[in-house]
């Protein structure tokens, strides 16, 4: 693979993961003042339209337009591990962001797919 689509991949990734912290961040000030489904659809338009979540959204959509990019170049097989990212820029990104805290299990886990993504990096 070469650099650029390695660049690319990681990239989309990082969208993606930046989309949902995005996305949790949004809803946890939601559901602060109310509930998502307090008054029915109502409550669901206000919450697509708060500006977290809706950046959150546009950001998720770049990434799945980048991703089809991805996708015209390179094989699925050795894209789509590569998601697998998500787990450690999410991790790291609920620490750093969202104050969230993290056991041994989790850490040794979200290794794990770090390294089965570097297995497949190298095929």
């Amino acid at each position: 693979m070469n650099t650029l689509n390695l660049s690319v991949i990681i990239g989309t990734v990082f969208l993606s993961a930046l989309a949902q912290m995005l996305f949790k961040m949004g809803m946890s000030a939601f559901n602060e003042n109310q509930g998502i489904f307090d008054n029915g659809i109502i409550s669901i338009v206000k919450a697509l339209f708060s500006p977290l979540v809706f950046s959150g959204l546009v950001i998720y959509g770049i990434s799945v337009i980048v991703w089809l990019w991805v996708l015209s170049k390179v094989d699925l097989s050795l894209a789509y591990p590569f998601v697998g990212l998500s787990f450690l820029m999410t991790l790291l990104f609920g620490v750093l962001f969202l104050d969230e805290t993290v056991n041994a299990s989790r850490i040794a886990g979200t290794a794990l797919i770090v390294l089965g993504c570097v297995f497949v990096a190298r095929s």
